[in-house]
């Protein structure tokens, strides 16, 4: 399954993101500040009350804009120069227009990055300024009205919520696409250690049945030569079913690296593979035999491919330490909801060459691993009279089934 496809869309640069983007905020500078002068200028053709724009009046207007430059990297600063200079022109005796962008831009700019402290003070402190300043410094002849009072306050609280509507946004979009990338990342892990793990069965497994096969060859190639070839007839085989398994899972690895995706060279296998896996054991001499109990009935792939290799890993285990002359019997018991898997010798038990036969490798830690991903369980030790015995417990739940089975 391609993760990719479910991911949340990660939110791309605009005039509001955190990230800095040089080539944004110059064009958006620039803009606001031929808005702010053009625009101001025509409206003050209709203003005999203020006085006319001169140079200090174009360098007010365009400066707040220009500013807007560094507000992503240095927004707190940008919002004090912008509200300076806005805050001065509007105390002089200039006209009237939309000298406030570069002002508003600097405001949400702050409140969604998250400096909301220093934007809730501009705004309380703008309040106040922008409506007083102007009779205070005699440019208007009588003090604000409540109206106007009620007014500004009104379009300030606007603001502040919808910058705050906005960074909540935000937040919720990069912690969605957080949360999709950790997922990401921990599918990738589990498929790397399921790879790892099929990558130990049928490298195991198959150099297990190969080494017991060169020993038995080495021993009769001078008396018995035709056993010999037929053991080494055994190795050609085994090799050529690992080479065989090595290339599909380095094909799930292809298609991991973002290949268009392709049937598996070899079926995915499972537990109707059981009567080759006895063969193949029972070829490299071992002592082989397998029950099946209950009913067969279809098993999920994760179920069924866990199975077989943890019946595969467990003849891998008798190969390597039972002996020769040691015989396994597999069991499969088929339940309603459930599964059990058991592979039983009569070799030389827990015990090799003083050794706990579970001791440092990672075959039973890897077929534990398998079982529980499952929610299931293994145990693996002793058994009674001698020898070792693998068990595994697997449940099989029927949504899984449905699911496999639907278009």
């Amino acid at each position: 399954m391609d993760v990719r496809a479910t991911a949340p869309r990660r939110p791309r640069p605009s005039w509001l993101d955190p990230q800095p983007d040089w080539r944004v905020d110059t064009a958006i500078a620039v803009v606001l500040a031929l808005l702010q002068v053009g625009a101001t200028t025509l409206a003050g053709h209709n203003q005999d009350e203020y006085g006319s724009l001169n140079v200090l009046g174009y360098l007010l207007l365009a400066a707040g804009p220009l500013s807007l430059v560094f507000r992503r990297r240095y927004p707190v600063p940008t919002l004090v120069f912008a509200f300076a200079v806005t805050a001065t022109y509007w105390g002089l005796d200039f006209p009237r227009g939309p000298v406030f962008f570069a002002l508003g831009t600097a405001l949400l700019t702050c409140i969604v990055i998250g400096h909301r402290t220093a934007a809730a003070v501009a705004l309380a402190v703008g309040w106040v300024v922008f409506t007083w300043l102007p009779y205070l410094t005699g440019t208007e002849p009588d003090p604000p009205s409540w109206i106007a009072l009620v007014g500004l306050a009104t379009w300030l609280a606007a603001l502040f919520a919808v910058g705050e509507i906005v960074r909540v946004r935000r937040e919720r979009i990069d912690e969605a696409w957080r949360v999709h990338e950790e997922e990401a990342r921990r599918r990738a892990s589990d498929e790397r250690l399921r790879i790892a793990r099929d990558l130990h069965d049928v490298v195991a497994h198959h150099i297990s049945l190969m080494n017991v096969q060169a020993g038995v060859a080495l021993h009769l190639m001078d008396e018995q030569p035709e056993q010999a070839r037929t053991a080494l007839s055994a190795i050609k085989q085994a090799s050529g079913e690992a080479l065989q398994e090595l290339r599909s899972v380095l094909d799930i690895l292809r298609q991991g690296d973002g290949a268009d995706e392709a049937p598996p060279r070899t079926p995915t296998p499972g537990l109707g593979e059981l009567d080759t896996l006895v063969e193949r054991a029972s070829a490299a001499g071992l002592d082989v035999r397998a029950a099946v109990e209950g009913t067969r009935h279809p098993l999920p792939v994760s179920v069924d491919t866990t199975a077989y290799r943890i019946v595969q890993e467990a003849l891998t285990n008798v190969a390597r330490h039972a002996g020769s002359a040691a015989a396994a019997t597999i069991r499969v018991d088929y339940g309603d909801d459930d599964v059990v898997v058991e592979v039983e010798d009569d070799g030389q038990g827990a015990v090799v060459n003083g050794a706990a036969r579970k001791g440092g490798g990672s075959g039973i830690p890897n077929m534990r691993e398998r079982a529980e991903a499952l929610g299931g369980q293994l145990d693996a030790g002793p058994r009674p009279g001698g020898g070792f015995r693998v068990r595994a417990w697997l449940p099989v739940h029927e949504r899984e089934l449905e699911r496999e089975d639907a278009p």
